[in-house]
């Protein structure tokens, strides 16, 4: 079998490339959002025109004393990778912990998916759609081993990330190609979310100082350089950046599918994160009312021109109702630390045992993690217990089905349509090949054996189950020929991952490996495993699972949960 790892089995890889040329800013509007001298001051906008990117050094005189005195950004950089730009004593670790952050987060997500490129890719190939929170997480768990105290974690995630990206390559409904490797692509992801950054401080009240401002930039230009991108992608210096970000949003971005669901869909189909699964008539209710609100400031929050450009409505109130949002979330900081800490939240929402990184293997048996199952408990009570009380009739499981098993359009929806755009395709497949590599935090060579396995999988069920030969797998065409899912490439899939879990190589997974296996692939701890797991048990549970004829307690939440 020919190595598929790198692009969709039996297609051409494509890659795309830019020039951009860099011409001058222009002056901004006064209603405009994004950063400029105003929002490095914190003054008032109302009706005035604010200067252009130029005029920033002139208003603060310092900034070019300083450039003049020091390296710019870039040459710290290079001087010393880690110097002061990574770990605790970074500026982003603080920010990582900001409440506000999550509203900086999202805006930045909707820059990223107005870049052509990474519009494309995002509808071909991502799962934020079907599993936002599953995609939220994950992002959460690279940031944070990116900008950690380890270097060699940060090696290993850069890595990872790069591996990642060189599978994501295509064309779009234009038949305008895409790549993920694309060094301009990459650059435009960190620049979002520095800008986002900077652009919540603004807009909550508390604007960076310049000096603040600078030593940020150079921790994500430091973040950009682990990537392995050749320098100058990124200007090297923040006064050069905002002209680079103007002429980004004049030029570049657009209007993209990808963005219209963010805004538009995912927030108001958003399922319920896995702490909240039980009480879905109260998520849906408040879904309701908080998708368009979300969806509301997120626009108001937008770079002006690029809301002009794009078309994005101008709803009354709105900037009142962004600023209020970033205010109040600027104040959730006065909380205790410990209260609203990114990783407290996260472990809270997922209801994980382990969020520590993936490659370590004890004190997952915490008491903060009998907290987290406890609490978990009593919320599946109080959905029951509102369920009781409330006049909505009962949501039964399909008909024919049991707790442990689930009809073949449940199982097609669930499972295997990991990019939700209702059809199995090889992003689905390459989707979950991702997300098991990356829980199980599989070095190169295990990781693409993965990969191969799923894209063998994928052409053994393209050519059983594309009936109509279209080049994918429609919900009817999977549930009229369930019985042939469980074939060779599949069991070779199996195997894989049990080669990967058995570290001794003795053909057994031992209780030691077993529960190694669910801290790291499934974040949750498990009892009772002192019996060995062998090879064939082993495949046996997965082919059960992954064949759509039985639940699991392990892949469950990893491939079917939001």
């Amino acid at each position: 079998m020919t190595d598929t790892a790198g692009s969709r089995p039996g297609s051409a890889s494509s890659a795309a490339t830019g020039d951009t040329g860099a011409p001058a800013a222009d002056p901004r509007r006064a209603d405009d959002p994004s950063p400029g001298p105003d929002h490095l001051s914190g003054t008032a906008r109302d009706g005035a025109t604010g200067p252009t990117a130029e005029d920033r050094t002139a208003e603060d005189p310092t900034a070019e004393d300083r450039t003049a005195e020091d390296p710019t950004a870039e040459d710290r950089t290079a001087e010393d990778p880690t110097e002061s730009l990574f770990g605790r004593d970074s500026q982003f670790h603080r920010f990582f912990n900001d409440p506000r952050w999550a509203l900086a987060m999202v805006r930045a997500t909707v820059l990223e998916a107005a870049h052509p490129q990474v519009g494309a890719a995002l509808i071909d190939n991502s799962t934020f759609v079907a599993h936002p929170w599953r995609r939220l997480n994950n992002t959460l768990v690279s940031l944070r081993r990116m900008f950690g105290d380890d270097d060699h974690v940060r090696q290993r995630e850069a890595a990872r990330l790069n591996r990642l990206h060189t599978r994501l390559n295509g064309a779009d409904a234009r038949n305008r190609p895409y790549d993920a490797m694309d060094p301009q692509v990459r650059a435009w992801v960190v620049a979002t979310l520095f800008e986002s950054t900077v652009t919540m401080c603004r807009l909550s009240g508390q604007p960076l100082d310049q000096g603040t401002m600078e030593g940020l930039y150079a921790e994500f230009l430091a973040f950009h350089a682990v990537l392995g991108d050749e320098s100058g992608q990124l200007p090297p210096t923040v006064h050069e950046f905002w002209q680079y970000f103007d002429r980004m949003i004049e030029e570049e971005l657009e209007n993209t599918e990808a963005l219209r669901i963010i805004l538009y869909k995912l927030f108001d189909h958003l399922p319920a994160p896995p702490l909240l699964d039980g009480l879905p008539t109260v998520w849906a209710a408040g879904r309701a009312l908080a998708g368009p609100v979300i969806g509301t400031i997120t626009v108001a929050s937008l770079p002006e021109p690029f809301r002009r450009r794009a078309g994005l409505p101008e709803i009354p109130g709105a900037q009142t109702l962004m600023q209020g949002a970033y205010m109040t979330a600027g104040l959730a900081r006065l909380l205790p630390d410990n209260w609203l800490r990114t990783q407290s939240v996260a472990d809270l929402l997922f209801q994980s045992p382990d969020r520590s990184e993936p490659s370590v293997h004890d004190g997952f048996d915490t008491p903060q993690a009998a907290a987290l199952t406890a609490l978990r408990g009593r919320m599946k009570q109080a959905g029951a217990l509102f369920r009781l009380i409330t006049p909505f009739p009962e949501q039964h499981s399909p008909a024919g089905t049991s707790t442990t098993e689930r009809s073949a359009d449940e199982f097609f929806t669930a499972v295997l349509d990991q990019t939700g755009d209702g059809y199995l395709d090889w992003p689905d497949l390459a989707a979950m090949a991702r997300e098991l590599s990356s829980r199980l935090d599989l070095d190169e060579p295990a990781e693409t054996k993965l990969y191969n396995a799923y894209a063998e999988w994928w052409r053994e069920l393209q050519a059983a189950l594309d009936t109509d030969g279209d080049g994918r797998v429609s919900k009817d065409e999977y549930t009229a020929a369930v019985p042939s899912l469980a074939g060779p490439a599949l069991i070779r899939v199996a195997e894989v991952l049990f080669d990967a879990t058995d570290a001794d190589g003795n053909q057994f997974i031992d209780a030691d490996e077993y529960r190694a296996l669910f801290r790291t692939g499934f974040g949750r701890t498990v009892t009772g495993t002192d019996a060995r797991y062998s090879r064939s048990a082993f495949v046996t549970d997965f082919l059960s699972f992954m064949s759509g004829r039985r639940r699991s307690t392990a892949y469950d939440p990893l491939l079917a949960g939001a």
